[in-house]
């Protein structure tokens, strides 16, 4: 019995020594990949956007931010459609007007706070309110945003949530009673945490009178459109879809599509979270003039892949406005962020050379989707199972991309398995040291 014990707790040992380091290293760069995805910038820099001019005669469309941020394509994938319609007026707006982090990196200074936005409209409710995801889903700090949409919901406002900005709508109680669907990955939780509501899945949007959800992010432009044809018809929503380069417009209706479920190529996420400790810093270079989903496409394909970090820069390190008036600051220039690549996107960018001296990749040097190029590039610098996880996350059907590359990251794949060998070369050594040594000296009396 007393030998069964002894070889019980060696092999233990000897497992623990084995599972040490792959875990507490993985951890930690677990935890590290999720935080930078939010990461809150320090310097306190917070300029004004610039003002634009309200239309009366044209209905209001705000996307609303948290203090803690959102999901960038679920913000301005949604910003862009409703802007290019030239139906509404369109703003960004927050709690508070100061610079909110999206994911990725990419900082956001909203146009308006609610207060604003209230003496903007005359303290009447905006007609459409685009809810994306946001990070501190059933934290304490979206209450601000919650009780806000609550306010506008009875004031008459038309609500769309985007992606996971469904469980938003949910933990402030709207959503009761009434169908919705959200983004594949979290539907089966909510299943369970919000019973009273009625979740759909296989479908891109659900319309449930005043409130419209969507699928997972770039199910939102499907969304956008929707909105265009209640408020504009489905000849501005075809143009709309036309002039953003979305191929999937369905009029009428929500586009079929296949629901999707975890698969085993999907555990290349948990190697890229868990074991690329080494990931590669890209400089995205903001530009004036560039479009929302230009900007979205980098910072959530890059994001979403877990493979690499990205940064926003500036040529001048000054804030840019986006083609539909939107203010974003970056956090230093090409020169002083410490880069392994400069991503520049923007066919405006790539058309002009705008950094040229510092040997950057231009992405959208072609026509096309803006995810298409920031997806191809993905396949080449990573792997094959890297960027169809991405893509599936994203909710964007690639059936027209070759994304043919490396089939895995076998590198990354063997690191856990390499740490595991040296935590029981240690064991061993440690073991063999003991040994070596023996159990000390047999004091006289014991003896």
């Amino acid at each position: 019995m007393r030998a069964f014990v002894r070889v019980t707790l060696t092999v233990l040992a000897f497992t623990v020594a084995a599972l040490a380091l792959p875990v507490t290293l993985g951890a930690v760069t677990l935890s590290a990949s999720f935080e930078n995805r939010y990461k809150q910038r320090t310097d306190g820099s917070a300029p004004r956007p610039a003002h634009r001019p309200h239309d009366p005669a044209k209905p209001t469309a705000v996307v609303v931010v948290g203090n803690e941020g959102a999901v960038v394509s679920d913000a301005l994938a949604p910003y862009e459609v409703l802007a290019a319609a030239g139906a509404f007026n369109v703003y960004t707006v927050a709690p508070e007007a100061r610079p909110v982090t999206l994911t990725g990196g990419l900082d956001l200074i909203p146009d308006l706070g609610f207060a604003d936005l209230d003496r903007l409209l005359s303290s009447a409710a905006p007609d459409v309110v685009v809810v994306p995801a946001l990070p501190d889903l059933g934290e304490p700090t979206t209450r601000p945003v919650t009780d806000w949409l609550k306010r506008q919901s009875a004031r008459g406002s038309l609500l769309m949530s985007v992606c996971n900005g469904s469980g938003v709508l949910a933990t402030a109680g709207l959503l009761d009673g009434r169908k919705a669907t959200a983004h594949w990955i979290r539907i089966g939780g909510f299943d369970d945490e919000f019973p009273a509501v009625d979740w759909v899945r296989g479908t891109r949007y659900v319309d449930d009178g005043n409130i419209v959800t969507t699928a997972g992010i770039l199910s939102g432009i499907d969304g956008a459109l929707h909105l265009t044809e209640r408020f504009a018809g489905t000849e501005a929503a075809r143009k709309t879809a036309a002039a953003v380069g979305w191929t999937h417009y369905s009029p009428g209706s929500s586009p079929p599509m296949e629901q999707n479920s975890f698969e085993a190529a999907d555990t290349v996420v948990g190697f890229n979270t868990a074991f690329r400790w080494d990931k590669p810093m890209l400089g995205v270079l903001l530009t004036n003039g560039i479009r929302e989903l230009e900007l979205a496409a980098v910072f959530d394909t890059y994001g979403q892949s877990l493979a690499v970090e990205t940064t926003a820069v500036g040529l001048d390190g000054a804030p840019i406005r986006s083609r539909h008036g939107l203010t974003f600051a970056p956090r230093g220039t090409p020169s002083t962020a410490g880069l392994d690549r400069l991503i520049v996107p923007g066919a405006d960018a790539a058309a002009s050379r705008a950094a040229d001296r510092y040997s950057p990749v231009y992405l959208h040097t072609e026509p096309g989707f803006p995810f298409d190029a920031v997806l191809e590039d993905l396949v080449r610098t990573t792997d094959t199972a890297t960027t169809r996880w991405t893509a599936r996350t994203l909710e964007y059907p690639t059936g027209h991309l070759a994304l043919d590359g490396d089939a895995w990251p076998w590198t990354v794949t063997l690191r856990p398995f390499g740490l595991a060998v040296l935590g029981l070369l240690a064991a061993f050594g440690i073991r063999a040291l003991y040994r070596r040594r023996g159990p000390g000296p047999v004091s006289r009396t014991t003896r």
